[in-house]
């Protein structure tokens, strides 16, 4: 008997990967694997009532405090961002991917599948934790070469309710990190997105008022919310709705995929965005500038490989190993305004700052000013120099 695991979200494609499964590759049996990294309640019941109708057999496995604690922290240590995007897709794709792994070495299956297309990212996400492994990787919607539409009449075809439409199909993915929209009219990177793609943020309103929100960190990590300690997943799910309520983290891009083609690409991410622009702001109190110089470099890398799913290359354990120790200082609190869309840091306070209000201050005489016309005296002394030999040549 022929069987194969297949990485399942419930949505068209791999709902859609089932019967094509059985009925163009030969599968006796379907072994289904969904994977909690905090969709909507909604999707995962309705996954899983797809994939009792329609799989041989089906795990469910709530993986949200891992993706928090071993992907989203890791991120948020990394300010990670690909081209301004908070990478809440990419991040989840190999933790997805290694537990379909675990569950095909539990039963001793040599076969993976997953529903991405040729012309994306998730399939390089995917295949990199699955070649790993001595098993025979299967991507029907790339083999076959199937357009979305021809995957909405075969659903149909074959009893599958599917949301979409062809007026609305929108490709939807969602996590605790973040929500990405995309396909049909959204593929024309001039055509304004609808209100209706959006189901976290509400549309920026000026009238609106103004919320502060405190974030507390403890070694670059997100422990607290106005004042309140908090373990990351109801942290996160908290700044989800109270951002979404003043249209904080919208992204409208234009996105270079790994392959070389441009997407447009629709995403919303409050707390992604209140987080990461909290945790960099805590990192200018107390990281010095060297630091602070280099790390741009580490994140970049770092975010580029996330953006891959290169999360079992080397080089990605050593960039975690220096934002580890990057981190050990980035202990405090930032005050957060939300207003319109947009998400502020207005405080910052640390026991580690190495700022020294005293010392920086207009009437403080700890300092004295006369001390600083030696540094002055040679700053930019080469720049005078060729000045000065130019100006005796002429």
């Amino acid at each position: 008997m022929s069987e194969v695991v297949l990485a399942y979200s419930g949505g068209l494609d791999t709902s859609v990967c089932i019967p094509l499964l059985k009925e163009r590759y030969g599968f006796d049996r379907i072994v289904t694997v969904l994977v909690d990294v905090g969709q909507p309640r909604s999707d995962i019941e309705r996954g899983n009532n797809r994939a009792k109708q329609l799989a041989n057999e089906h795990y469910v496995i709530d993986a949200r405090e891992e993706f928090v604690k071993e992907y989203i922290f890791p991120l948020i240590k990394a300010n990670g961002s690909y081209e301004g995007y908070v990478l809440g897709t990419a991040i989840a794709r190999p933790l997805i991917a290694k537990k379909a792994v675990e569950i095909a070495m539990q039963k001793g299956i040599k076969n993976l599948a997953h529903g991405c297309t040729g012309r994306g990212n998730d399939q390089l996400r995917f295949e990199a934790i699955f070649r790993a492994t001595d098993c025979r990787v299967i991507a029907p919607m790339r083999e076959l070469d199937l357009a979305r539409e021809w995957e909405i009449d075969y659903a149909r075809e074959h009893g599958i309710e599917v949301p979409v439409t062809r007026d609305k199909p929108w490709s939807i993915d969602e996590n605790i990190w973040s929500r990405s929209i995309e396909g049909g009219k959204l593929e024309d990177p001039y055509f304004e997105p609808p209100e209706e793609i959006y189901g976290w943020t509400k549309r920026p309103d000026a009238n609106r008022k103004a919320q502060i929100v405190e974030i507390g960190f403890a070694q670059g990590v997100p422990v607290s919310l106005d004042g309140v300690p908090m373990g990351g997943v109801e942290l996160i799910e908290k700044l989800n709705l109270i951002g979404g309520e003043h249209g904080v983290g919208r992204t409208d891009m234009v996105e270079d995929r790994v392959l070389g083609l441009k997407a447009r690409e629709n995403y919303e991410h409050p707390a992604a965005t209140i987080l990461l622009a909290a945790h960099r702001d805590l990192e200018h109190l107390v990281l010095s500038r060297a630091e602070l110089r280099f790390k741009v470099m580490v994140e970049e890398a770092w975010s580029e490989m996330a953006y891959m799913g290169l999360v079992e290359d080397p080089l990605y354990s050593d960039l975690n190993a220096f934002l580890d120790q990057s981190q050990k200082r980035v202990n405090g609190s930032v005050k957060m305004k939300l207003y319109c869309g947009n998400a502020i840091s207005v405080g910052r306070q640390s026991p580690d700052a190495l700022y020294s209000q005293d010392m920086v201050s207009f009437d403080s005489q700890t300092l004295s000013q006369k001390d600083s016309e030696g540094f002055a005296k040679y700053h930019g002394f080469q720049a005078r120099l060729l000045k000065i030999k130019g100006l005796k040549r002429t």
